[in-house]
């Protein structure tokens, strides 16, 4: 864990003193460069190359309430099981520092560092936010898309609103749609009684009895590729305020175990990273905290989906 906070941390110093980075692979490349390649037949051209994802870096430099977190204290093996004693249930856990939820958009690096007013940069999600924004969907970043992106994110105060569409944008887009009815595609099963849902393709969670919806919906973070949240029919088989994860060493508040080592919990750093989790449904303190008071042991959950660049 301790390694993986210096690598994550890492990305905050590339912001304050990166002017350049080196070209991954060259010596490899020049030695391949040696090596002839295989002739291809003269049937179909080569397919075009696609432009390169750029390198996504938090577009503000963390503070004391930003670690930075890329790895979360995720139980990957099912938790020793026991009853908590009175006392024990009734500590709270610690509350988050001021600014650790807030929306830190990712942007490209040399972008960050040149603190650029308004980017010229495609952005991983130009499409799904042009669509979002009615704005003409071809997948290139313009002038006119830039400007909708920033008036966006300046009034769901992203930052830096530089009019990147980049996940946390995304994301705000999908809460704000999913509000009024985070149902309405009907992927989660209605019941008669409580099914927390969720929704992978989306990244959000909630609780909802029959048609009425009495949790959420809230943004959370689903498992990473290799580690993906189990989708399927789950039950909450064990309840923990203050577990401490045994593999990490770190704090999961609030954590609601439904299969395994996933578990409902928050975490005390963004939930809005590029890199998923090993299989938790991670959440924000105060949403974890009031999750905890709608399910208890034996509710029902519903997965369904898939994280994007999973």
């Amino acid at each position: 864990m301790i390694r993986r906070r210096i690598a994550s941390r890492g990305v905050a110093v590339l912001l304050a003193t990166a002017t350049a980075l080196p070209v991954a692979g060259a010596a490899a490349g020049t030695a391949a460069a040696a090596v002839p390649a295989p002739a291809r037949a003269a049937t179909k051209p080569a397919p075009p190359a696609q432009a390169p994802v750029p390198e996504l870096v938090p577009g503000v430099a963390p503070g004391p309430a930003q670690p930075w977190q890329i790895d979360t204290p995720d139980q990957a093996l099912p938790p020793r099981v026991y009853t908590p004693s009175a006392q024990e249930d009734a500590v709270e856990p610690k509350a988050a520092a001021p600014g650790t939820y807030d929306l830190i958009e990712y942007v490209p690096l040399d972008d960050a560092v040149s603190k650029v007013t308004c980017s010229k940069q495609t952005g991983p999600y130009q499409r799904q936010v042009e669509r979002w924004l009615k704005l003409k969907v071809d997948g290139r970043q313009s002038a006119a898309d830039c400007k909708a992106i920033r008036a966006f994110q300046l009034k769901h105060k992203i930052k830096p609103a530089i009019g990147f569409a980049g996940p946390v944008t995304w994301s705000t887009m999908m809460l704000v749609s999913a509000r009024k009815n985070p149902n309405a595609a009907k992927k989660c099963p209605v019941r008669s009684y409580k099914v927390a849902c969720v929704d992978l393709d989306r990244q959000l969670t909630w609780v909802q009895k029959g048609s009425e919806v009495v949790f959420g919906p809230v943004p959370m973070r689903s498992g990473r590729k290799g580690h993906v949240t189990r989708k399927g029919w789950h039950t909450v088989y064990w309840r923990h305020k203050n577990h401490w994860s045994t593999l990490y060493n770190e704090p999961m508040p609030y954590a609601q175990f439904f299969d395994s080592g996933e578990a409902f919990h928050a975490v005390y750093g963004t939930i809005y990273t590029t890199v998923g989790s090993y299989g938790c449904v991670n959440l924000k303190l105060g949403d974890a905290r009031t999750l905890w008071g709608v399910l208890k042991k034996g509710d029902h959950v519903y997965v369904w989906g898939r994280r994007p660049g999973t």
